[in-house]
């Protein structure tokens, strides 16, 4: 884990802007963080938007090549990292009209600590209850919450205490400039 607070689990600042997935490499699926809205990027598409008022649940990291086979969200190492390489997944419920969606994305080099694409989901869920996900748009508020969740114990955490960092997260990171 780098101290800088660059990067929590898949999310990622690059050139100024945060990413889920690997970015920096051609030929990916990442999903892009943007004041509107999430960005899906892929291979040989310009993309598509979802905007934030759209999102109606919690987002939902699972890990694995297939959307459809990602049901037990994943497997983790004894050491708590996310075990396999084949990518991941943001699954959500959208509305107007109403269905489930997931973006696509691909896997940094570099292995991700369970407990943080734990604490990146649990953040993102609690945006979503409060009505805050436009804050994502903000670079520098996403950077301030980064930082907070970056770091500490790669132990096993409860349900409650992720909801704790994630609370203290957004308070410390402010209101945003959105």
């Amino acid at each position: 884990m780098e101290a800088t607070g660059t990067h929590l689990g898949p999310l990622e600042l690059v050139s100024g802007h945060w990413a889920v997935g690997d970015a920096t490499r051609p030929d990916t699926h990442w999903v892009e963080f943007r004041p509107d809205g999430l960005h899906q990027h892929e291979p040989d598409s310009e993309g598509w938007s979802v905007p934030w008022s759209r999102i109606m649940t919690g987002i939902r990291l699972t890990w694995g090549k297939h959307s459809w086979n990602t049901n037990d969200r994943g497997m983790y190492t004894p050491k708590g990292m996310v075990a396999g390489r084949d990518g991941g997944w943001m699954h959500m419920t959208l509305r107007h009209p109403y269905e489930d969606h997931q973006l696509r994305f691909d896997q940094h080099a570099r292995p991700y600590r369970a407990v943080d694409a734990l604490r990146l989901e649990s953040l993102l869920r609690q945006l979503t209850d409060e009505g805050k996900l436009h804050l994502l748009g903000d670079p520098e508020w996403v950077g301030r919450a980064v930082a907070c969740l970056t770091g500490g114990r790669n132990s096993w955490l409860t349900q409650r205490a992720l909801r704790r960092v994630a609370t203290e997260a957004i308070a410390t990171a402010g209101s945003g400039n959105l």
